[in-house]
Formats: structure tokens, C-alpha cells, sequence
């Protein structure tokens, strides 16, 4: 399966799926460590104005994944987006989780 390219059509699309769940998506400057805040109990993602286009795709991922989702609710379009980014975020997840394993059992060894 090819990469995901995060691009400027790919980014819009993420936007308007953003719009549709009903968050705000705001770019600004900021000293955020993780290039995102989010504004507590609101719908308002703030993400650091001096991220390119791949970086702020990037960060819009990572905040879909943490967010609730009702998927029965998103217009078709929106759907397939959804479905099209959160499988990069299955990847990364995955990849996450057999390093940890991974460091676990080296631990395990070690003892």
C-alpha cells in the first residue's frame, strides 16, 4: 500500500471533515509543544501557524484519533476521508505498540 501524501488537497479535505464533526480549526502562533492545543471544552483545534502543509495535515491526524467520531453522521465525503487518514493512524498506532512490546520483553530478558 502506497504512503499517504499529506498535501494541500489532502489537507482541505481534512478541514471541511474537521467543519462537518463540528470543531474549529484555527491557525495561529503559539509555543505549543506538540505544534496543537486544544481549547478545553470546545469544539476548537489551534494549530501552529508556522507548520507547513504536510505538518499541519499531520497534526489534524493525530488529533482525529483522539477525538470521538460518530462515523454514522459524516456525509459520504467525509467518510472516505476519515477512513482514508485513520488508516494512517492504525499504522502508526501498530508500529507504536510493537516497539513497546518490543522494549517490554528486552526488559523481561534483562531481569
Amino acid at each position: 500500500m502506497a504512503e499517504l501524501k499529506l498535501t494541500k488537497h489532502l489537507l482541505k479535505k481534512i478541514e471541511e471533515l474537521f467543519e462537518e464533526i463540528g470543531y474549529t480549526i484555527r491557525y495561529a502562533k503559539g509555543s505549543f509543544n506538540s505544534g496543537y492545543c486544544m481549547v478545553e471544552n470546545q469544539k476548537v483545534a489551534v494549530i501552529n501557524k508556522f507548520f507547513d502543509t504536510e505538518g499541519r495535515a499531520g497534526v489534524l491526524i493525530e488529533i482525529l484519533s483522539q477525538v470521538e467520531i460518530d462515523v454514522e453522521a459524516l456525509s459520504e465525503k467525509s467518510l472516505k476521508t476519515y477512513k482514508q487518514v485513520s488508516k494512517k493512524g492504525d499504522k502508526k498506532d501498530k508500529e507504536a505498540e510493537a516497539a513497546e512490546t518490543e522494549a517490554v520483553d528486552k526488559d523481561e530478558k534483562e531481569t
